[in-house]
């Protein structure tokens, strides 16, 4: 899940495996399984022609949206609906490729996947172009089954979807169950009879289908946390057809996926906390706590403050008002990169002064400015369908416990609403076969990237899929921004070195985050630096361009 897929969990109206060489003797796709149905589909020639980028969205000139796939090549392959059975129903994929800008020198194909689950790939390849990786491969991204120009799955839009609160009463429980069984039913009735086939091992599959329509006897990979587990998902099916591959910002093997939902809210905590410490090192420039304790307490008694009366953003009449609801999430995730900290401290300390008042038009205009680019669009259908591939509880009353418990200890970012009951706690189909069983057998070693904080996939994401797949792991310091590769300096040399020449990182090595903002602690005070000459909303645009914060969503 990428940090965009991380905040569309807060939802609005509409959201928002047995291994195969066991369940259906195609983990190579023997000679059998092409004679019943599957030749016809592996035997496909990818025919390229420019793409078309067509209307842009509405906060996208078309002048920028044409740019986005310039250079790059589209196509469409068909892909059976049901594998087990290739002749009840076709889907379309779409695929994109930017050839590599050095021929000479070309390594192969490089697949690449954003996240999501249902994260939309066709444009991957232009956004990694500056990247040295397009020098030596052909980029080729995809829209997944269920997405984008692929085949689309829908779901019903719902007339009324309640809040998703950061720390809901008891009395909104059964409003939130409720909700969320009218939404599976929303889901079953514009989707029911492909639902069951929209599926990481199916997406896994009709990858190996492009990489034969590509005529490449193996294909490198590249994805990003979703995307780690389709990845991981394909080498343990086609270990024969995988060659080096990344992934970046891992999911948990163990935790598909309520658990993984879950340690959102604690990650989110934890980055909450990792700056408030910061900023209680500096109490004499944000006056909001010299301890820990303290800064946590002051945050405490603003959100208590804002849930009495909440603070209108000027100039933004059709934004929320902040409340306490609005301050937990803000503070989740407002707090994941580092270069961000001194300005959210900052937006703190004016939403405080403006309890019982009006926010400055500045602090108000800075605040859009990153809301705006903490709200991506929902994918329609596909994500319900993925996460649900995996068994959910089914007993309310343990959403209910979890709830309780989150309200008070994680209410930040997602905050309560991570434990709450969704479409799959309702699942109104069975899964044609169970999660598979990952494993590295037959494929390289590859490379497991993690920051310390990351707040969508948890660091104990890395390690553990980088030990079940006996992986190299790249470790990343003091750092939460989610989906590194083309960030961090540091990582992305050592992941060129590896795609590129092969070189391992090293079983367990590490990079650091960028520094913290350069404000002196209070010990530190004959050190001054001179404080910033820009308005609040200025620099929240130059830190989203700084942080590339919009990027892959």
């Amino acid at each position: 899940m990428s940090v965009g897929d991380w905040l569309v969990r807060t939802r609005r109206s509409v959201v928002p495996a047995v291994c195969v060489s066991v369940a259906l003797g195609l983990t190579v796709v023997p000679a059998a399984a092409e004679d019943s149905g599957l030749a016809s589909f592996l035997g496909q020639r990818v025919s390229w022609a420019p793409c078309v980028p067509g209307p842009p969205p509405d906060d996208v000139p078309q002048e920028e949206w044409n740019r986005r796939w310039a250079k790059m090549d589209c196509a469409t392959l068909t892909v059976p609906m049901n594998y087990r059975r290739p002749g009840d129903g076709r889907l379309d994929i779409a695929v994109s490729r930017r050839k590599a800008n050095n021929p000479d020198k070309r390594k192969g194909v490089l697949l690449l996947n954003p996240g999501g689950p249902g994260g939309e790939g066709l444009r991957l390849p232009t956004e990694l172009a500056g990247e040295a990786i397009a020098d030596r491969f052909d980029l080729i991204g995809f829209d997944p089954r269920g997405v984008g120009r692929s085949t689309p799955l829908h779901c019903d839009a719902v007339e009324q979807d309640p809040p998703h609160p950061t720390r809901p009463t008891d009395a909104q429980f059964a409003a939130l169950a409720a909700a969320a069984r009218e939404r599976e039913q929303a889901c079953r009735r514009a989707g029911g009879f492909m639902r069951p086939f929209v599926s990481t091992a199916n997406t896994a599959r009709d990858m190996d289908v492009i990489r034969a329509a590509l005529g490449e006897k193996k294909i490198n990979y590249l994805g990003f946390s979703y995307g780690t587990y389709l990845g991981a998902v394909y080498g343990t099916l086609f270990p024969g057809r995988l060659d080096r591959s990344v992934l970046d910002s891992s999911m948990h093997p163990d935790w598909l996926y309520y658990e993984q939902f879950k340690q959102q809210a604690v990650a989110s905590r934890q980055n909450v906390e990792a700056w408030a410490a910061w900023v209680a090192e500096r109490n004499n420039t944000y006056h909001l706590g010299d301890s820990l304790a303290q800064v946590m307490a002051t945050l405490d008694a603003i959100g208590e403050q804002l849930a009495l009366k909440p603070v209108p953003s000027p100039g933004h009449p059709e934004d929320p008002k902040i409340d306490r609801n609005y301050f937990d999430a803000m503070l989740g995730y407002e707090t994941v990169a580092r270069s961000v900290w001194a300005l959210e401290a900052e937006l703190v300390v004016e939403i405080r002064k403006a309890i019982g008042g009006t926010l400055s038009v500045d602090a108000g205009n800075a605040l859009a400015a990153l809301a705006k680019r903490s709200n991506p669009a929902t994918v329609n259908g596909t994500y319900q369908a993925v996460t649900c591939e995996a068994d959910w509880p089914t007993d309310l009353d343990e959403y209910y416990e979890q709830m309780h418990i989150f309200r008070d200890r994680y209410p930040y970012g997602r905050g309560a609403s991570a434990t709450e009951p969704t479409e799959c706690t309702f699942r109104s189909f069975t899964p044609p076969e169970r999660i598979t069983d990952l494993k590295r057998k037959g494929y390289p070693t590859g490379v497991v990237v993690q920051a310390e904080f990351d707040p969508a996939t948890q660091y104990e994401g890395g390690p553990a899929m980088a030990n079940r797949l006996n992986n190299n792991l790249i470790s990343v310091t003091d750092e939460g921004t989610h989906s590194l590769y083309g960030r961090n300096d540091c990582v992305t040399g050592k992941i060129n070195d590896y795609l590129i020449n092969g070189v391992l990182p090293g079983s367990r090595a590490s990079c650091s985050g960028p520094p913290r903002p350069d404000v002196p602690t209070d010990a530190a005070t004959a050190r001054s630096t001179p404080p910033p000459n820009r308005s609040l909303e200025e620099r929240a645009l130059e830190l989203i361009k700084a942080n590339k914060l919009n990027r892959r969503f």
